[in-house]
C-alpha cells in the first residue's frame, strides 16, 4: 500500500493510498460518514459509505472521537467542491488511539481558554494556516539572503550589555557577574559584517516591556541583516526588496492558507518594491493635517500615529530621518543635518505598525566615543564594539524585521499572539 500525506494526494488521483491522520471533525448522513481529517500537512475529507466497506470499518469510524488518531486507506478522487480540490473514498480504517473528550470543540471559546490550551489550539485550521505562513516567511527569508550572498551568523542570547541602551532587559546571573537576555543581535552582527561583508541572523529576542498591546510579545523572533560598504539609501532598497519577496512568496505558496484566513489578497498583491518614503518632518506635518495637533517635532510615534500615516499609502511606507535624540546611540547623523539620523522605520499598511527598524551605523571612532559619553555606556561592556571603529572601519548599515508583526500583517489577524507557536506575554508563561 502506498503511504503518502494529504499535501501529496494530488500526485495519486485514482490510486489507493494510506495516510496517518487525526480526526478533526465528523458528521453522518444515514449510511454515509464524512470524516474531516488532518495530518499536519493539510486537511481533507474522507467519505465512508456503509455498503462499500466492512462492518468492522464502519463501526470503527462510528467510534471515532475528535482528535482520535488513525490510519485511513482509500482512493484519491478529484473533487472541485472540496476546499483542497480532492477527497478520499475510504475503504478501511486502522484506529491508533481513541481520544478522550477533547477540550476544544467547534463552538466558540474565549481567548484565555484557548491560550491555556495553546498546545492543542495549534491543531485548528486557522492556527495551522497562520503557522504555515510563518514557516513560508522563514523559508523565503533564508532563500532571499542566500541568493543575495549573505552569510548566516548566530549572535549570543546571553550578553553582558544592551544593544539599545535601555533598561527593558531580562537580568540573570552569569556565574559571578550580571548578564541579560539579548534584546537584539545587532551589535554582534556588525562585528560579523566586518568579517564577512553581508550577514544576517535569525533568532529569539527578549524585551521586558510591561506592554499589553496587540503588537507586543515578551519573546519574539528577529531577522537582523548587517552589511559592510552599504549606506542609507541602499539599505532601504534591500529592505523593500526583502519584504516584497516575502509577500510574493506567501502569495505564491500559501493560497490555501490565505483562503482559510479569508485574507484579502488584493492588498498583498500591491506590495511590490519600491515603497514610498517620507521624512520624519513630513510625517509630523501629515499627522497635524490628520488632527494630531499635540504632536511636536522631537516626539516619537505611537501606534495611533503609525496607523494614521499608513492610511495614506497602499504599500508599506518608510519614515526616514528621525531626530537623533529619540533614536539609538549607534545611528549615523545625516552629514547635511546632524539633528537627524540616517535611519528608517518601515510601517506596514492596514494598521499593523512598524515591522522594520534600520539605519546606517556610526563608523567614526571619535563620534562613537562621544555617543558613549552621552548615553553613559560603560567602557568595559562596550569596548569590543568601539574597537570595530578602530580596525578598518567602513560605512555600514543594517536593519531588524520583527517576524511576528510581519506574519500578523500578511495573515491579516488582530494579535501577534497567534503568530508564534507558544507566545510569551506579560501575564503568560504557560504552556
Amino acid at each position: 500500500m502506498l503511504k503518502t500525506t494529504i499535501s501529496e494526494v494530488s500526485q495519486h488521483v485514482g490510486q489507493d493510498v494510506k495516510i496517518g491522520v487525526w480526526l478533526a471533525n465528523k458528521r453522518s448522513s444515514g449510511k454515509i460518514q464524512f470524516l474531516q481529517l488532518r495530518d499536519g500537512t493539510g486537511f481533507i475529507q474522507g467519505v465512508l459509505v456503509k455498503n462499500e466497506v466492512s462492518e468492522a470499518a464502519w463501526e470503527a469510524a462510528s467510534s471515532l472521537t475528535q482528535e482520535s488518531s488513525l490510519y485511513v486507506i482509500g482512493e484519491v478522487r478529484k473533487d472541485e467542491r472540496a476546499p483542497s480540490g480532492y477527497e478520499l473514498t475510504l475503504k478501511d480504517i486502522e484506529i491508533i488511539q481513541i481520544a478522550e473528550n477533547y477540550p476544544i470543540t467547534p463552538k466558540e471559546h474565549g481567548v484565555e481558554f484557548l491560550m491555556d490550551h495553546r498546545h492543542l489550539w495549534l491543531r485548528s485550521r486557522k492556527q495551522h494556516a497562520i503557522l504555515r505562513i510563518r514557516n513560508e516567511v522563514i523559508r523565503a527569508t533564508y532563500n532571499f539572503f542566500h541568493e543575495k550572498g549573505f552569510v548566516k551568523i548566530d549572535p549570543p542570547i546571553l550578553t553582558g550589555s544592551s544593544a539599545e541602551g535601555t533598561t527593558d532587559l531580562f537580568h540573570t546571573t552569569y556565574f559571578d557577574r550580571d548578564a541579560y537576555l539579548s534584546q537584539s543581535g545587532q551589535l554582534y552582527m556588525e562585528a560579523a559584517a566586518m568579517a564577512f561583508g553581508k550577514v544576517f541572523s535569525f533568532g529569539p529576542t527578549f524585551r521586558a516591556e510591561k506592554s499589553k498591546t496587540r503588537r507586543h510579545l515578551i519573546e519574539f523572533w528577529m531577522i537582523e541583516p548587517e552589511m559592510a560598504f552599504v549606506e542609507h539609501e541602499e539599505n532601504l532598497e534591500i529592505q523593500e526588496q526583502y519584504v516584497s519577496y516575502l509577500v510574493q512568496s506567501v502569495l505564491e505558496n500559501c493560497q490555501a492558507e490565505l483562503k482559510t484566513l479569508e485574507r484579502d489578497t488584493s492588498k498583498l498583491e500591491k506590495v511590490t518594491a519600491p515603497f514610498p518614503r517620507i521624512t520624519y518632518d513630513e510625517a509630523i506635518a501629515l499627522l497635524k493635517d490628520k488632527g494630531f495637533t499635540d504632536i511636536e517635532w522631537g516626539d516619537d510615534f505611537g501606534a495611533p500615529h503609525e496607523t494614521a500615516i499608513a492610511e495614506s499609502f497602499d504599500k508599506p511606507v518608510f519614515i526616514t530621518h528621525y531626530p537623533t535624540k529619540i533614536k539609538a546611540f549607534y545611528m549615523k547623523p545625516d552629514p547635511k543635518r546632524e539633528e537627524v539620523v540616517l535611519c528608517a522605520d518601515l510601517i506596514a499598511p492596514e494598521g499593523y505598525g512598524e515591522i522594520i527598524g534600520g539605519s546606517q551605523r556610526i563608523d567614526d571612532y571619535d563620534l562613537m566615543v562621544e555617543r558613549y559619553k552621552e548615553h553613559h555606556l560603560t567602557a568595559p561592556a562596550y569596548e569590543w564594539y568601539l574597537e570595530l571603529r578602530k580596525y578598518g572601519s567602513v560605512p555600514h548599515s543594517g536593519f531588524g524585521l520583527g517576524l511576528e508583526r510581519t506574519v500578523a500583517w500578511i495573515c491579516g489577524i488582530d494579535h501577534v499572539r497567534e503568530t508564534i507557536p507558544f507566545p510569551r506575554l506579560l501575564n503568560r508563561l504557560y504552556p
